[in-house]
Parts: structure tokens; C-alpha cells; sequence
């Protein structure tokens, strides 16, 4: 730890040792970065969820309030933890690694992981689309063609044998297509029973092998719907692989991503990934499930959803240098407000009611 951050942290000690006075007169400097809707720059002014949560901590505590915005996220919790700047607050995930450096105020949101996809991207299969494949087309013209030759062989067997077959060969072909129709759908029937030697085994041939053309299309669109689904929408994590995923670096996304051995491509920013995104070079993106949301609803609408469960439950917080005196302090503001109903009236502001 730098002599700056050590004397930095004896400072807030002494002045959280004297019952908190000592901070209602310091300026009290928060790092952010641009995460919409928790942190955002909108038309000169820093909104979002966490930019107001902190703004009414301050306003309980008597705080001067400062906020720094910075570049990345990594910026912003390096300030933190060299103690240059108070605390840090945005969509902060509550991890190991970072408490071990850092400090963590109490949650102040339950989060989670969520999958991203280009819109056009998104479908589901249907019976109809596995109806108008060309598989299927293919499998319903070659059983046509295989039915006009069965009831044309059958013709010439059976001219001679009985009346409905006894017709020139340039009136024959439909009612013999009919006749071979008939006889595979409903698997023989009495009338017109072929009464030829040839006719009679052909007929039988005909009978068992209506059995494999039925499978056949029932086949084919059984595979068409299983073709189509596959290639359609991602839904889970299992989907991702194999796929070109982009998430931010750093981030417990993609920590998630390296612990699943799923390939991805790792920005530096958000708003490098959203650009890539909609330039449509990447398809898939994995990232937190508010900003995401929050992006399809505003900006990215038309272009990005969300699909999937929630998945990787996570909470954020607000991030203090190690040893901070203004920790307790902010603790028990937050826990003011979630008894006094303002943290809910703030969640319902940017995120509606609560599921």
C-alpha cells in the first residue's frame, strides 16, 4: 500500500473514531464509469442507480459529494485501491479478489449473468418453417414421382383385368396416381383390388413399402424442426460454445467464460463491445443482466435481446480503500434507506417493481 493510501486511511480512521463529525466538512470523491442505468452522464448531469443511491448517502451523511468519472472500470477500482479517491460505485460485483484488497459496502444490488443476441439472430423453429424447407420439398417431389410410377406399373398390369384401369395410356395417369395414392395412405382397400398375377404382387410391394414412404416424411420433418432449432436462438450456456461470444475484460463475465473454457473475444469497454455489436461483427454478448436489459429497452432496441435465464447470481456494492472510516457510516445509510422505503423507491425509479 502507497504512504498516500496509508495516510489516507488513518485520516477517515480518526475521523470515523470521532463519531463521524469529522466527515461532514471533507469533500468526498466517488469514481464511476459509464454503466447505464447504474451510472450515466445525461445532458451535463450523473444519473443512474448508484449515482443516486451514493448522492443520498451523502445528503444523510452531511458529505460533500464529488464524482470523478474515468475511462474503464479497471481505472476506476485502481483509484480505490491506491486510495486516491473515497470510494468507487457503478455495477461493482462483490468478489474475492477485490475484497482482498479492497473494502465492500453492504449489497446494494442482486444481479446475474445474461446472453445477448443480435435480434435478427433470435427465432424459434415452427412447423410451418419446417414445412416450407426444400428437404422436405425434395422428399414430397420424389414420392409423387415414385406414386405415378407405381400406379402406371399397376395400369399396365391391370388394363386388361378390370374397368378402372382399362383407359388409354393418355387418360391413365391420374386415376392411376390416385389408385397408388389411395393405397398408401390408407394402407390397401377392397375396391379395385388388382386381380393380375403381376398386379396382385405389385399391389402387395406396393402396401409394405407405403409403410417406409409414411416414415420417410415423418422423418423429414422431424429433422427439419431439429435442423432449424439448433441453428435457431441461443438460450442457455450450453449454447455458447463453438460460437463467437463477446463480453468485457476483466469482468466477472468473463471470468465466468474462462471457468467454462468458452472462447470469447474480451473489449476493454462497454461501449467498444456495444459498438461491435451493432456494427454486427459480434453475435453473442455475455454481461451483466441490468445493463443489458437496460440497453435493449433504450438504446440497442431493435438491434439486441435478451434471452435466457439469469444465470451466476452476483451482488454489487460500493468499493472503499482497505481500512476506510467511511464505511460504517455509508453501511448504516443504506441500511436507513432500505428501512425507510427511499432504496426501493430509487429500485422502482430505474428498474420498475420488483419481480
Amino acid at each position: 500500500m502507497s504512504l498516500r493510501a496509508v495516510l489516507f486511511s488513518l485520516v477517515t480512521l480518526l475521523a470515523s473514531l470521532g463519531g463521524g463529525q469529522g466527515l461532514r466538512a471533507q469533500e468526498v470523491v466517488v469514481n464511476t464509469v459509464t454503466r447505464p442505468p447504474f451510472s450515466m452522464p445525461v445532458g451535463g448531469q450523473e444519473v443512474g442507480f448508484s449515482m443516486d443511491l451514493v448522492r443520498e448517502v451523502a445528503r444523510r451523511l452531511g458529505w460533500d459529494l464529488r464524482i470523478n468519472r474515468v475511462e474503464s472500470f479497471a481505472q476506476m477500482l485502481e483509484g480505490v485501491e491506491r486510495g486516491e479517491v473515497t470510494m468507487a460505485a457503478a455495477n461493482i460485483s462483490i468478489t474475492a479478489g477485490r475484497e482482498a484488497v479492497m473494502d465492500f459496502s453492504q449489497p446494494i444490488f442482486e444481479s446475474g449473468l445474461q446472453i445477448m443476441l443480435q435480434a435478427e439472430d433470435v427465432s424459434e423453429p415452427s412447423l410451418w418453417s419446417a414445412l416450407m424447407s426444400w428437404d422436405l420439398f425434395a422428399a414430397i417431389g420424389i414420392a409423387f414421382v415414385l406414386l405415378l410410377i407405381g400406379g402406371m406399373l399397376m395400369w399396365l398390369f391391370e388394363r386388361r383385368a378390370q374397368p378402372y384401369f382399362d383407359r388409354p395410356l393418355k387418360d391413365a395417369w391420374f386415376p392411376a396416381f390416385w389408385w397408388a395414392l389411395n393405397l398408401v395412405v390408407n394402407g390397401g382397400f377392397e375396391e379395385r383390388v388388382p386381380r393380375s398375377i403381376l398386379g396382385r404382387l405389385f399391389g402387395v410391394l406396393l402396401v409394405v413399402s407405403s409403410l417406409f414412404v409414411v416414415s420417410v416424411f415423418v422423418a423429414k420433418i422431424t429433422a427439419a424442426m431439429t435442423v432449424e432449432a439448433i441453428n435457431g436462438s441461443v438460450n442457455s450456456v450450453n449454447d455458447l460454445y463453438g460460437k463467437k461470444v463477446g463480453t468485457i475484460q476483466g469482468s466477472t463475465a468473463a471470468g465466468f467464460l474462462d471457468r467454462r473454457e468458452i472462447d470469447y473475444v474480451a473489449f476493454p469497454g462497454l461501449g467498444e463491445l456495444l459498438a461491435d455489436f451493432e456494427a454486427g461483427k459480434t453475435r453473442i454478448v455475455v454481461f451483466d443482466a441490468p445493463v443489458l436489459k437496460h440497453y435493449v429497452s433504450t438504446d440497442g432496441a431493435g438491434k439486441g435481446v435478451v434471452t435466457g435465464n439469469t444465470f451466476l447470481t452476483e451482488y454489487y456494492g460500493i468499493i472503499f480503500p482497505q481500512g476506510s472510516g467511511y464505511l460504517e457510516p455509508t453501511n448504516r445509510a443504506l441500511l436507513e434507506m432500505k428501512e425507510d422505503g427511499t432504496y426501493d423507491a430509487l429500485y422502482r425509479k430505474w428498474f420498475g417493481s420488483r419481480s
